[in-house]
């Protein structure tokens, strides 16, 4: 197998902290409207660089963390405070386990 064979199987990789989203591709590659995303900036859990929705950009950690949010969203239907709350909790939970298993 030559050079150009082993790129061609190769598995693309997304390394998402160096992606940026407008408000228009985040919600696109996520499947949500635009207003979902709003609710989620009002309420703290992305925070977009830009003055305002039409020149908001979102960092790469942003995809992840709207298809959590969405999720959480439609599965136990939570409106946004209920999602970033439970969300907050799930961090603290991760931290804690971190800090038992170093401990």
């Amino acid at each position: 197998m030559d050079q150009t064979d082993a790129d061609s199987n190769m598995d693309p990789v997304l390394v998402e902290g160096h992606m940026s989203f407008t408000l228009v591709t985040l919600c696109q590659a996520v499947g949500a409207a635009p207003q979902q995303v709003h609710a989620l900036v009002d309420e703290g859990l992305l925070r977009p660089t830009g003055q305002g929705p039409a020149d908001w950009g979102f960092s790469g950690d942003a995809l992840q963390r709207t298809r959590v949010a969405l999720r959480l969203s439609r599965d136990f239907e939570l409106g946004a405070p209920g999602v970033v709350l439970v969300m907050d909790l799930l961090a603290q939970i991760e931290t804690l386990r971190t800090r038992l298993r170093c401990g």
